[in-house]
């Protein structure tokens, strides 16, 4: 039987392998991959995401491939929540593709060629992540993109620090690895079939079906960056070059959402509401954290990770509220949080990717990562400005861009709280609620402060002089690439409808139960999430209002104060003329926040002495995180390994006499 979908999705992923191996030729391996591979690369990501589109609308397909074990092959399969994704996928890398092509540019032949390789293989193994449908096949893929995205993080691993990152992505990431395949092997049971079907059949007792629970929420959790498993994304995303940073936060990290949601919903399939209390828990805990920790960081690359550890943390409050609906036997609200989380993840993946290859445009044309070294940057990459400040208004959730759209559904999910019949609940859905408003603001202020401090005021001088660098805006593919993204935020924030219908076929096919009828019949201009005499909001109008009232601002403006206006200088506070150091800079930007969220900070202040070569007050916030858990953890691990170490005698008849004990132990056991 012939499956167009799917088959056209194995083709892209096969395209992409093809891709990789090529890129390593010898002859013109470089010209190769830099003019031909990173465009081919994402005419295949389109082409992927119009297949998994077509799924959406499909019937499930399947297909045993001939690749696998002699007694394990590996199946595929595709149906909306994999189509969804792998739309997601395609849509999103095709804009860091186009950009990749000219960011790379200037890349060493050799050091392109690996690259390359790495990038391509790192997108087909996302892609076979979300196809298949066995164990087997899913921890392959799982690990091979985890091994293609530590190479990627690790380019320039001639450096100490780049190492370290890599070295903690690595290990948190296999210890996310090793949950999953616990995760798999309780719900196998031990009946020699590791297909998903297998999986959905299994009967599980309460106990275990919440020990699988758990075991795959740590799993992905660590893979997506909740906390305190988010140590690696701070790190592991400034290190990577800024197309592997949009390629990782604005996709890798929702392949774990991926399996979140396919193991919890699909896999196991008997939702209980106390796990949607964990999920929120952790959320609310996430998201807060993210955006606090963000809005102290001048790394603009660190910020915009620290960032994504606040956007998981949505997807999770809007995972939470579902599981807490379904498990009481509420689907239909269920259903609404289940869609404003996958809302929430497409649009994540679109401005976040936008946002870091923004920054990667300034790393590559001025040489900065530090905003207290930027300013003034509208007026020499005005392009960029513009398509970061589309980013910027897009996850700060300002209407009408997609942001907006995805929160104000998880919003609308909360207000469904006074169905619940338990008090407790009830009364805990609004406080998840304030929590996500509370990041709203203060996401919006992190990035008044971004763009402020970056593209506006007056240039100022860095502290460590960068390499010669153009100082004009980034080349005309890294700004394709930069458009393509900036068009998808307004696009999903502008014409929610059409994804909302797609996102209810997703639900249906998890939950039995998608959105209501008028909700899915008010048409293009009107989102109506449950009844319009509950809820419902039209972006076009929105918009019309907004440029209506510029306009007629603007009108106004001309004829009656036109001509009347006198300029002059601004006040300047005594000073004789305005410089860049009568700036704020980044950390006192962020002074407000310290104050009232002092404790949360472990801060370290540098306070310029007379003889101080760099006369600047700085102040470094460092994660409690590590002292709390993640060192602890380190020394333990030291230890036990200084005492087993001890065993290790380098005399063969110790290492005889332990076979012989060990063999004792066994027998006794066994018997």
């Amino acid at each position: 039987m012939i499956h167009t979908a799917l088959d056209g999705a194995l083709a892209c992923a096969l395209a992409w392998l093809l891709l990789a191996a090529l890129a390593l030729v010898p002859a013109g391996g470089a010209a190769f991959a830099r003019r031909i591979a990173f465009p081919l690369g994402a005419v295949a990501g389109l082409a992927l995401a119009a297949f998994g589109l077509l799924a959406i609308w499909e019937p499930p397909a399947s297909r045993t491939l001939v690749l696998g074990l002699p007694d394990l092959p590996f199946h595929v399969r595709l149906d909306p929540l994999a189509g969804f994704f792998l739309f997601l996928l395609g849509a999103v890398s095709a804009g860091i593709s186009v950009n990749a092509a000219g960011y790379f540019r200037a890349e060493a032949p050799g050091r392109l060629a690996l690259i390359g390789l790495q990038y391509f293989v790192f997108l087909a193994s996302m892609a076979m992540v979300v196809l298949a449908d066995d164990a087997y096949l899913f921890m392959v893929a799982w690990e091979t993109m985890a091994l293609a995205s530590y190479f990627l993080v690790t380019t320039d691993h001639d450096q100490p620090a780049i190492r370290s990152a890599g070295f903690l992505y690595l290990l948190i990431a296999h210890l996310g690895a090793i949950a999953i395949l616990l995760c798999f092997g309780i719900m196998h049971g031990g009946r020699g079939d590791y297909t998903f079907e297998a999986l959905r059949a299994a009967e599980l007792a309460p106990y275990w079906s919440t020990t699988a629970f758990l075991l795959a929420f740590f799993g992905f959790g660590a893979k997506a960056g909740m906390i305190p498993l988010h140590a690696w994304l701070p790190e592991a995303h400034p290190a990577a070059p800024s197309p592997v940073s949009a390629l990782m936060s604005g996709v890798m990290l929702k392949t774990a959402i991926y399996g979140m949601v396919r193991v919890v919903y699909d896999l196991i399939g008997d939702v209980r509401w106390e796990w949607g209390l964990v999920v929120l828990a952790i959320g609310a805990a996430t998201t807060l954290f993210g955006v606090l920790y963000a809005l102290m960081q001048h790394d603009l690359k660190r910020l915009l990770a620290y960032h994504s550890v606040e956007n998981i943390g949505i997807i999770l409050l809007g995972l939470g509220m579902s599981l807490v609906f379904i498990g009481f036997g509420h689907p239909a609200a269920g259903a609404l949080g289940l869609i404003a989380a996958l809302y929430h993840t497409l649009n994540h993946a679109v401005f976040k990717g936008l946002l870091f290859l923004g920054a990667g445009a300034i790393l590559h044309s001025r040489g900065l990562r530090d905003l207290n070294d930027m300013g003034g940057l509208v007026r020499t990459m005005p392009r960029t400005a513009l398509y970061f400040l589309v980013g910027a208004l897009a996850i700060s959730a300002l209407p009408p861009l997609n942001g907006f759209v995805s929160e104000w559904l998880t919003f609308q999910t909360a207000l469904q709280a006074p169905v619940l019949r338990e008090g407790a609940v009830r009364s805990l859905l609004p406080l998840f609620a304030a929590t996500l408003a509370l990041a709203g603001a203060l996401t919006a202020m992190c990035f008044v402060k971004v763009y402020g401090i970056a593209f506006l005021g007056q240039p100022r001088e860095p502290r460590h002089p960068a390499r010669e660098h153009s100082g004009r805006d980034c080349g005309p593919l890294e700004q394709l690439g930069m458009a393509w993204l900036a068009a998808g935020c307004v696009a999903l924030g502008l014409f929610p409808t059409a994804m909302l219908a797609a996102l209810d076929r997703v639900s249906v096919a998890l939950t039995g139960t998608g959105l209501a009828d008028e909700a899915l019949g008010a048409g293009w201009l009107w989102l109506v999430p449950t009844t319009a005499s509950q809820a419902a909001y039209s972006p076009v109008i929105f918009l019309v209002v907004i440029v209506a009232v510029v306009l007629l601002t603007i009108l106004l403006v001309r004829r009656f104060y036109h001509g009347r206006v006198r300029y002059s200088h601004p006040w300047d506070c005594g000073f004789p003329e305005q410089t860049a150091r009568m700036q704020d800079t980044a950390d006192a930007f962020g002074q407000p926040i310290r104050h009232v969220f002092g404790p949360l900070y472990l801060m370290k202040r540098h306070l310029p002495g007379a003889e101080d070569p760099s006369p600047r007050f700085t102040l470094k916030i460092e994660d409690r995180h590590w002292y709390w858990l993640y060192l602890p953890v380190a020394r333990l691990a030291e230890y036990v390994s200084a005492r087993v170490a001890a065993l290790q005698r380098g005399r063969i008849g110790v290492y005889l006499a332990y076979s012989f004990l060990t063999l004792i132990a066994l027998l006794a056991f066994a018997t």
